[in-house]
């Protein structure tokens, strides 16, 4: 071939060269060679596509670069044959680098992917605004027992020095709102240690072994932190009783159990870490959570009582601008059977209601409309009853405030309203004058015979009775069983209880009864509640008879003012048998039933009020009966 040609020759002519080593360097322009030959003559050649003439040189046995054949990217340095290696195992480099880049976030606490194993308890920050002792009310005792466990984490060496221990837990049980939480962030903010928190269900994953690993990263990262405070919200929902029972078993949930129990007593001791934890189902709770070196002590938060509740007022309306009207204490007297949380929403109901009205102070009103709403539901304005419906509605209420008037054990009359609220078409709260914590033979008597004035009443009146008592009659039921089953008040059946309960404690729901008593027990059962329920009916309705003036004027009254209070009662009836107040006629005149062709209006069933609490959610009567 002439010297200088650069006529195209085919790649497999530039392999034969380059083996016979007669090749000095390849230029190399996309698919195109520029071939120089040893003694200056060079000739172009064309890969195909997809092909590198890199790839087949070495893959012919040609050594490339000293002393073999030297390639080269036109305008690119020697660095070409790296280059296209380096092309070649791109993908293997980025498959590399996203797998590092996936296992760096795992590390990150807010990764959800692989990150599985990892506590999802919080820490709560030092410079963050706590809550103190100084705003938990009414519940004195449980502060006083987690007042110690503060001190002995602030001053170890008091209580080291007369060899005392630092307690492993504290469990905190209660009705749902008593402050079980709140107290808890209060042990937070006086503590001055490091203060986990962490909800019982974000122990349990759908991978079984989660769990437990979750619990063990929790109480490292505790043990790094010691002395320090570990706060476990429902726990029942991971510590229930092992093995078959209520919920039945659970392999995931039993092993995060299992390694709790041993986090908190195992073989590692002086760990400083206390253990806080709070439920509402304490006797679902496995027995090993239960004993002392786990959780050594029980603190239980039940609802509280009138002084209780006026401290928790105090609390929740401090800045808040009260009106000079305005009594606590009569507040805190209206709602028994409140809780801790069922006052904050009732102060925060009645400065609403204030702020809807435009005004500067919150009055002794929007407290008692707040306690109305929270009770019964808001009005209903809207609904339209006709007038003989009103008229049923007034004397079925006027009958239980006057047989609560009048008999010696049953709670004064505080409100009585024919106003719709939610489903109830009217209502009776009934008050006691103090906390009651034992009832009496007389007391049950007398509260079925309220429960039953409303029935007689409408008897009485307008010689029929409508839908309106069924919970009424349900309520009067409840109570004459209790009597029999539970308090062993009957004569004939003795002082015995009947029936074996399994029920809720702190959620006052019964799940079952097992009858452990003949079909003849369970008849003279049956006709002793006849017997008290009759007996309370006939009492009531004899009331009525005897003071049937009185129960007109009441029911006039409400029909015309809708609302009547206890003091406006007693004015009304002016304590004096007989006597009425001035400008209310001595008899009034009793209703007339409407002529048999005038159609009569339909009677809505209607929820009876609630007796003797002051709402329709229950009060400590229900509490007791169930």
């Amino acid at each position: 071939m002439p010297f200088g040609s650069t006529d195209e020759q085919p790649v497999s002519r530039v392999i034969a060269l380059a083996k016979a080593n007669q090749l000095e360097k390849i230029e190399v322009n996309g698919d195109k060679l520029t071939v120089y030959r040893t003694g200056g003559e060079t000739f172009d050649s064309k890969l195909e596509k997809g092909d590198s003439i890199t790839s087949l040189l070495l893959e012919s046995g040609v050594e490339i670069g000293e002393p073999g054949v030297e390639i080269y990217s036109k305008g690119s340095s020697g660095l070409s044959s790296l280059f296209g290696l380096l092309l070649n195992f791109l993908p293997l480099i980025f498959f590399g680098g996203l797998i590092l880049f996936m296992m760096r976030q795992a590390q990150g606490s807010n990764n959800q992917t692989l990150s599985f194993g990892r506590s999802r308890a919080r820490m709560m920050p030092f410079n963050r605004p706590t809550v103190t002792f100084a705003d938990v009310a009414g519940v004195e005792e449980a502060k006083v027992e987690l007042q110690e466990i503060v001190e002995f984490l602030k001053y170890p060496e008091r209580f080291l020095a007369l060899g005392a221990r630092i307690p492993k837990g504290v469990l905190l049980v209660g009705p749902p709102g008593t402050g079980k939480t709140l107290l808890a962030r209060a042990v937070a903010g006086e503590a001055g240690v490091p203060f986990f928190h962490i909800s019982g269900s974000e122990f349990v994953e759908m991978f079984v072994g989660v769990g437990a690993a979750r619990v063990r990263d929790l109480f490292e990262q505790a043990k790094r932190n010691a002395p320090c405070i570990v706060f476990v919200d429902e726990i029942d929902a991971v510590g229930r009783h092992r093995g078959a029972g209520l919920g039945g078993g659970h392999d995931e949930r039993e092993q995060t159990l299992n390694q709790i129990l041993v986090e908190m007593d195992g073989f590692e001791t002086n760990t400083n870490i206390i253990v806080v934890a709070a439920t509402n189902r304490p006797d679902i709770l496995d027995p090993a959570l239960l004993r002392p070196g786990r959780f050594d002590r029980r603190v239980t938060l039940d609802l509280p009582d009138l002084q209780g509740r006026k401290a928790i007022l105090r609390v929740h309306a401090a800045g808040k601008p009260l009106a000079p009207e305005v009594t606590l204490e009569t507040v805190a007297k209206e709602t028994p059977g409140f809780s801790g949380a069922d006052l904050s929403n009732l102060v925060n109901e009645a400065a609403i209601l204030a702020a809807r009205g435009n005004k500067k102070s919150i009055f002794m009103s929007e407290f008692e409309e707040a306690v109305d709403r929270i009770i019964a539901g808001p009005e209903r304005k809207s609904r339209l009853i006709s007038r003989r419906e009103k008229e049923m509605t007034a004397y079925h209420e006027a009958g239980h405030a006057l047989v609560a008037w009048a008999l010696p054990h049953a709670d004064r009359v505080h409100k009585i309203s024919i106003v719709s609220r939610g489903s109830m078409g009217g209502h009776t709260s009934l008050l006691p004058d103090e906390d009651r914590y034992l009832w009496t033979k007389n007391q049950f008597s007398d509260m079925m015979a309220v429960t039953m004035g409303g029935r007689a009443a409408e008897e009485q009146i307008f010689d029929e009775v409508t839908t309106g008592a069924s919970n009424d009659i349900e309520r009067a039921t409840k109570i004459a069983l209790g009597m029999i089953k539970r308090y062993g008040m009957s004569k004939s059946l003795g002082p015995r209880t009947f029936g074996k309960r399994e029920e809720m404690i702190f959620l006052g729901r019964e799940i079952s009864e097992e009858r452990d008593y003949g079909d003849k027990v369970a008849e003279q059962i049956d006709e002793e509640v006849k017997m008290l329920i009759n007996l309370a009916y006939t009492n009531a309705n004899d009331l009525l008879i005897t003071h049937k003036p009185k129960l007109v004027t009441l029911a006039e009254y409400l029909i015309e003012h809708e609302t009547v209070s206890g003091e406006a009662l007693n004015h009304l009836f002016n304590d004096e048998p007989g006597s009425e107040p001035e400008g209310v006629p001595a008899v009034p005149p009793e209703p007339q039933p409407y002529p048999s062709p005038r159609p009569q209006p339909t009677i809505q069933p209607r929820p009876a009020p609630t007796l003797p609490s002051t709402s329709g959610q229950d009060g400590p009567t229900e509490e007791l009966l169930r």
